[in-house]
C-alpha cells in the first residue's frame, strides 16, 4: 500500500471502473459461449457422431472458437484496468493477480488451437487421403479432448489469480467486502473443480456441478462493476 492512512487512499477513476466492468461482462458470455457449444456437438465416445455435428454446425463451432479467442484477449485488457483499479490498495497483490493471468493466456490459445486442428482433421485433405475416415475422425476427437483437458488444466490459474483479487477486493474499501469473500470461494471451487477432473475424472461432473455456486462470486463482481459503478461519485479521481 502506498500510504500507511487507508482513509487517504486515491479512489478509483469512474472510467476505469465502468471499463472492468465491460471487460468482465465480455469475458464471462464469451467465455460461457465458447466453452458449453462445442460440448453440445460433442458425442462422447462416439467420434463419427462429433464429426457429423461439427459439420453440420460448422459455423457455430467456430463462433464459439472465436468467441473463445475473445474472452482470452479480453481477459488481458481486465487483468491491466483491474491493475489500475487496485494497485494502490496492495501492489504486490496487484502484480501477483496480474502475472497469473497471464500465465493462463498461452494454455488459452493452446486450447483453441486444439480446437482448430480438430475441425482441419475432419474437413480432411491430402496430407490425410492415407487414412481412413473412422481414423480422422478419431484424431479429432482426441485432439477435442486435448481441447477438454487444457481447459481443466487452466482451471487453477483462473482459480488463482481470484484469490489475490479476493483480497484487494476485501481491503479496498470501496467495493464491498462480501465479493472478495465470493471471489475467494469462486477460486477454491476452480481449483477443486480443476484437480478433480486430473486426479479422478469420474466424480468431475459432480463436482463441477457444486462447485458452480462458487462462480457467482464473479457474477457478483461483474454486477457491482457494471450496474452500481454507474451510480457512485468517486473522489481524488486517478486515472492514470
Amino acid at each position: 500500500m502506498r500510504t500507511t492512512d487507508k482513509s487517504l487512499m486515491r479512489q478509483p477513476a469512474e472510467r476505469v471502473v465502468r471499463a472492468a466492468g465491460a471487460l468482465y461482462l465480455l469475458l464471462v458470455v464469451t467465455s460461457i459461449f465458447g466453452f458449453v457449444t462445442p460440448q453440445t456437438l460433442i458425442v462422447a465416445k462416439d467420434a463419427t457422431a462429433t464429426a457429423r455435428n461439427i459439420l453440420a454446425s460448422e459455423t457455430l463451432f467456430r463462433l464459439a472458437i472465436v468467441s473463445g479467442l475473445i474472452a482470452t484477449v479480453a481477459f488481458v485488457f481486465l487483468a491491466r484496468e483491474l491493475y489500475r483499479l487496485l494497485r494502490d490498495v496492495n501492489e504486490r497483490q496487484a502484480s501477483l493477480m496480474v502475472l497469473l493471468v497471464f500465465i493462463s493466456i498461452p494454455i488459452s490459445f493452446l486450447g483453441a488451437l486444439n480446437e482448430i486442428a480438430a475441425l482441419r482433421l475432419i474437413h480432411g485433405g491430402p496430407a490425410l487421403s492415407g487414412l481412413g475416415t473412422s481414423h480422422v475422425n478419431a484424431l479429432a476427437m482426441f485432439f477435442l479432448s486435448l481441447s477438454s483437458d487444457t481447459s481443466a488444466l487452466n482451471s487453477i490459474f483462473f482459480g488463482l489469480w481470484l484469490f489475490p483479487f479476493g483480497l484487494l477486493v476485501i481491503k479496498s474499501g470501496f467495493i464491498p467486502r462480501i465479493l472478495g469473500y465470493l471471489l475467494i470461494i469462486a477460486g477454491g471451487s476452480y481449483l477443486v473443480g480443476s484437480l478433480t477432473f486430473l486426479l479422478s475424472p469420474p466424480f468431475a461432473s459432480v463436482v463441477s456441478t457444486i462447485a458452480t455456486v462458487g462462480y457467482l462470486g464473479e457474477l457478483g463482481v461483474v454486477g457491482w462493476l457494471v450496474v452500481k459503478a454507474a451510480r457512485v461519485q468517486f473522489a481524488g479521481v486517478n486515472s492514470t
